[in-house]
C-alpha cells in the first residue's frame, strides 16, 4: 500500500471541482485501498480524493465498528431534515465547527466493483456523505458556517476549545 499524504488548507487543490470517474478499473480499486489506509492512519471516518491531490469524484468512508468502503461518483439525491452538528476535517487540523447538515440523506454512486448502489443514511454516515461529497465540489465545512463564533480552534493537549474569528481556507 502506497503512503498517501493528506493535503491541508490553504492548498488550492482542495478548492477544485472534481471530475467524474469514467469506469472502475484496477487503478481505482487500488486507489480506494490506499485511501482507506490513509484514512485509518489519520483516524478519520471519511476521505475524499481531492484531499490526497486527486481531482476525481471518489470518496472512502468507515463508520465505527464497520468495514470501510469506497464510493465512485457519489451524489446526494435527497436530503431530509436539518440539524446542527460538530464537524472537523483531516484537511483543516486544529479546528472544529458547528455545521448545519441533513438528518437523513439518500445518495447514489458506484461501489468498488463498479456496481450502481443507492444509500439511505442517517446520523454519522449522512454527515460523512455530505462532508466528503462537498470536498468533491471544492467546498470545506467552514464554508457552511455563517456565524464565525461557531468555528473553534482546538488544543487537544490541554482539552481547550476556543472560538476562532476566521480561518484562511482559500
Amino acid at each position: 500500500m502506497a503512503a498517501l499524504k493528506v493535503l491541508t488548507v490553504p492548498d488550492p487543490i482542495l478548492r477544485n471541482r472534481s471530475v467524474r470517474v469514467p469506469e472502475v478499473d484496477r487503478s481505482i480499486t487500488r486507489l480506494i485501498k490506499n485511501m482507506i489506509g490513509a484514512m485509518q492512519v489519520e483516524g478519520g471516518v471519511g476521505l475524499a480524493a481531492p484531499q490526497i491531490g486527486k481531482n476525481i469524484r471518489l470518496i472512502v468512508l468507515q463508520m465505527p465498528d464497520e468495514e470501510p468502503f469506497g464510493l465512485v461518483n457519489p451524489e446526494i439525491t435527497k436530503r431530509e431534515g436539518e440539524r446542527e452538528i460538530l464537524e472537523a476535517c483531516l484537511s483543516i487540523p486544529g479546528y472544529e465547527g458547528l455545521v448545519r447538515r441533513a438528518v437523513t440523506v439518500t445518495a447514489k454512486a458506484m461501489d468498488e466493483k463498479g456496481k450502481h448502489v443507492r444509500i439511505k443514511a442517517s446520523g454519522l454516515l449522512a454527515q460523512a456523505l455530505e462532508h466528503e461529497i462537498d470536498h468533491l465540489d471544492g467546498i470545506l465545512y467552514p464554508d457552511h458556517i455563517e456565524d464565525k463564533e461557531k468555528l473553534f480552534t482546538t488544543d487537544y493537549n490541554s482539552q481547550q476549545v476556543t472560538p476562532r474569528d476566521s480561518i484562511d481556507t482559500r
